[in-house]
């Protein structure tokens, strides 16, 4: 076939070509603005590419303006309702109050940071004056004991929910796919997912305690204590989403691909990797975004009672400090653990979209 000369085409033609390229690059780009929660996106880009304006301005009203509409409504009703009502504490704080603790919070850890820095500063002065003196042996090195800053009591529930979730994905998963391919499997499985799975966090964490403590008993292994009691307490609860829609995702890909499979005489480790898992991996995806959910919902139920490290305790702390500003805080740490909680969702799903053809969002 003849290559067509760019040359030779009339400005139209050029134009035409060069929108129809724009309107390709923001159909591509349209998928990972769904996985980013971020579609309203592509109709901006569309609108600004001439792509029919008034239709792509109904759709960034329905995507962007609705959704932010709602948030203005929920704001201002929440100013006005929030000084009415009366605690102990004093009246509910409302969004004004609630982000001067936001930056409060920031503040503290910047604070908290320079403190720590100074700390070692120090120690490092000593100890070097120590050596020129001649004096090693009395050189020692001492780790920084401030207070926990908001952002690192974040970045502790962060962890912890990831380890407990890592550890949950390991025991489902081969038990789902186990549970999938064999019905003697299925069966030994199912009373034990029926009786165990709608066990509370709460009736666990006991449990785990007394457990851990009782094997665990270095206090300078790599773990804390407190780590492990709520990470294991994430994997008791989270397991069961996840090794339910594998063993659904298994059970359910076509008996066509499981008769090629007997035909072609493969052995259980290639029928697993080969045919099982790409057939059900949608399924299995499902199964984690909703395990990683619950985990984050249980850890921080877990840190509350167990005063563990993390944002449950930060919001347990605040509200055993009874002060005028605990309300806030609190709240600050109601939206925070919501936002991780869509931000841990997004990830999911983006890993999704990488590895399945699926489009369920």
């Amino acid at each position: 076939m003849t290559a067509i000369d760019p040359s030779s085409l009339s400005d139209a033609d050029r134009k035409a070509a060069r929108k129809e390229k724009t309107f390709s690059l923001i159909t591509k780009a349209d998928a990972w603005f769904q996985v980013l929660g971020l579609a309203w996106l592509t109709p901006i880009l569309r609108a600004v590419a001439g792509d029919n304006p008034k239709a792509q301005m109904s759709e960034i009203w329905r995507l962007l303006g609705v959704p932010l509409l709602a948030i203005v409504a929920f704001l201002v009703a929440w100013g006005a309702l929030a000084p009415q009502v009366q605690t102990s504490l004093g009246a509910i704080p409302g969004p004004a109050q609630v982000w001067e603790q936001v930056g409060k919070l920031h503040d503290d850890a910047v604070r908290e940071g320079e403190k720590e820095i100074a700390f070692y500063e120090r120690q490092e002065a000593r100890n070097a004056k120590l050596i020129a003196e001649g004096n090693s042996d009395k050189v020692k090195q001492r780790v920084y004991t401030g207070k926990p800053t908001y952002y690192s009591q974040i970045w502790t529930s962060i962890k912890t929910v990831f380890f407990g979730f890592l550890i949950a994905t390991v025991v489902a998963v081969p038990l789902g796919i186990a549970a999938g391919l064999s019905k003697t499997a299925n069966a030994a499985l199912n009373p034990i997912i029926q009786i165990f799975k709608p066990v509370s966090p709460l009736a666990w964490l006991p449990i785990v305690t007394m457990v851990v403590s009782a094997v665990y008993a270095t206090n300078d292994g790599l773990f804390s204590k407190s780590f492990l009691v709520s990470a294991i307490t994430v994997t008791l609860c989270s397991l069961w989403p996840t090794l339910i829609n594998t063993a659904l995702g298994v059970s359910s890909i076509d008996k066509d691909l499981v008769s090629v499979s007997k035909v072609l005489k493969m052995n259980t480790w290639t029928k697993i990797t080969k045919l099982v898992l790409p057939s059900a991996l949608p399924l299995i995806f499902t199964g984690l975004r909703l395990s990683l959910g619950v985990g984050w919902m249980v850890l921080i139920a877990a840190e509350m009672l167990a005063q563990n490290p993390g944002l449950g305790k930060f919001v347990w702390d605040e509200f055993q400090n009874g002060s005028s500003q605990s309300l806030a805080k609190i709240m600050v740490a109601v939206f925070t653990i919501g936002l991780i909680g869509f931000a841990l969702d997004r990830v999911m799903y983006a890993l999704q979209s990488l590895f399945t053809f699926t489009n369920n969002r």
